[in-house]
């Protein structure tokens, strides 16, 4: 099975290289390759991997029984299998599916003081177990965040260098309008992206296969992975509730207004009684939360209401997989995206600025048509983002720039289905480009 190369790659490489490095947790959604990365850093990098999962060997989570320190953990787990070798400077000790045990984290204090060896934890759903997680290794490890593959990685295995990435990068900056031949390529590249998501096993199956056979089938079975992580890991909590809101997300972002209403959920559903299960499925890595600022400004954080907010999907796929029969079969057949077009775009859009560490915030004024989908920021500037599903004007993003009310925003960005440009202030781009805003504004805007 060929390694899908992935960005925690490099992460890892400098986080070996760096002569204090501390126990590292890799957290983030199933399925999303965190073991298969580790695995493949782990083969590369030491002589001996000693891996740990605590799901599949519950027997393991007796080697605190002395307690947490570095010694008795490492006689304990000889003990249960005396072919595992601890070589000083040489091991990396991988506990995986950590959720199932959270207590192992209080021994991270303990390996870093020890220092002979490298740790490595991940698991799935840690955001739940977070709490715990974190108080017992505060000051001892450090995180790292992973997704499921975004467009650049999705790219990569594809066959495509970096270079592909930083001709692209290099359009953006110099306001150069992709060639025919170019578009062409980059909007095919990224539809295939749309209808698959990043999921590993689907992407995987998509390059072996050079076609869309079988991936659905296996973008259902994640599917029912996620609400069964549900049934099993929502303790003292609603999962009806969780699997209501869960199954009501496409929905609610096919319709014009994309807020989403606990009120369409069920007869009679409060805020206050659903806020846990959007909190679940955000910790979970689930859904990404999009929250209405109360007023287009910085700072973003803090500046917004806790009781309005859009849903969209952690990884597009996911959204893909729930659409009914004839939209898949239009989908993947004729490539039409048909009332699900927006909702797709705005998901995939979300998806590109969570993965690249930015928080999704929207602004809709009451009592108004004024509304924008997405605000990034710059270290001057508040930046709205308009997700365009037809190639029409962008009336809002023109409203927030041009008047004197709204003092932090000097700058507007619309994505459509077409190419490069700028027109007073705004400045356009092709969906596929999501992804690469951080940079491109890091490098045109740079304080």
């Amino acid at each position: 099975m060929k390694y899908l190369k992935r960005k925690i790659d490099l992460y890892l490489e400098e986080w070996r290289q760096d002569k204090k490095r501390k126990p590292l947790i890799v957290k983030g959604p199933r399925q999303i390759g965190k073991t298969e990365s580790i695995r493949n850093f782990g083969v590369k990098y030491y002589e001996n991997v000693i891996e740990i999962n605590f799901v599949e060997e519950p027997k393991y989570r007796q080697i605190i029984a002395d307690g947490y320190k570095t010694a008795d953990l490492i006689r304990n787990i000889s003990r249960i299998d005396p072919t595992k070798r601890f070589m000083e400077g040489k091991t990396l000790l991988f506990f995986d599916e950590l959720q199932a045990f959270p207590e192992i984290a209080t021994a991270l204090k303990f390996f870093e003081q020890d220092g002979r060896f490298d740790v490595i934890c991940s698991g799935s759903l840690l955001g739940i177990h977070y709490g715990r997680i974190e108080s017992n290794s505060v000051g001892y490890k450090v995180d790292y965040d992973m997704y499921s593959l975004d467009f650049e990685e999705f790219l990569w295995a594809k066959g495509y260098d970096a270079g592909f990435v930083e001709d692209m990068l290099a359009h953006m900056i110099g306001q150069q309008p992709f060639n025919e031949v170019e578009l062409a390529a980059c909007n095919a590249l990224f539809l295939d992206f749309c209808i698959l998501g990043g999921m590993p096993a689907v992407v995987r199956e998509y390059i072996e296969r050079d076609s869309f056979e079988g991936s659905l089938a296996i973008q259902r079975q994640l599917l029912a992975d996620y609400e069964e992580d549900v049934r099993k890991y929502a303790e003292g909590m609603d999962q009806t509730r969780i699997l209501n809101v869960f199954r009501q997300i496409p929905l609610q972002l096919a319709k014009d207004n994309k807020k989403f209403q606990i009120s369409k959920v069920a007869s009679g559903a409060r805020f206050k009684d659903y806020r846990g299960c959007i909190e679940w499925l955000a910790d979970a890595g689930i859904v990404n939360v999009c929250y209405c600022m109360k007023y287009p400004e910085l700072p973003l954080k803090g500046n917004f209401e806790e009781t309005k907010y859009k849903l969209y999907f952690a990884d597009s796929g996911l959204l893909v997989a729930m659409l009914d029969e004839e939209a898949q079969e239009d989908l993947r057949a004729n490539r039409n995206l048909g009332v699900y077009k927006g909702a797709l775009y705005e998901n995939v859009v979300g998806e590109a600025l969570v993965k690249s560490g930015c928080g999704l915030y929207y602004y809709k004024k009451e009592d108004s048509t004024l509304e924008e989908d997405f605000f990034v920021r710059t270290a001057k500037d508040l930046i709205p983002v308009e997700v365009k599903a037809t190639n029409g004007r962008a009336k809002s993003l023109r409203t927030l720039i041009d008047s004197d009310k709204y003092e932090d925003i000097r700058y507007g960005i619309k994505l459509i289905n077409g190419n490069i440009g700028y027109d007073k202030q705004i400045y356009t781009f092709p969906y596929f480009c999501a992804f690469l805003l951080k940079r491109y504004l890091k490098q045109v805007f740079a304080p």
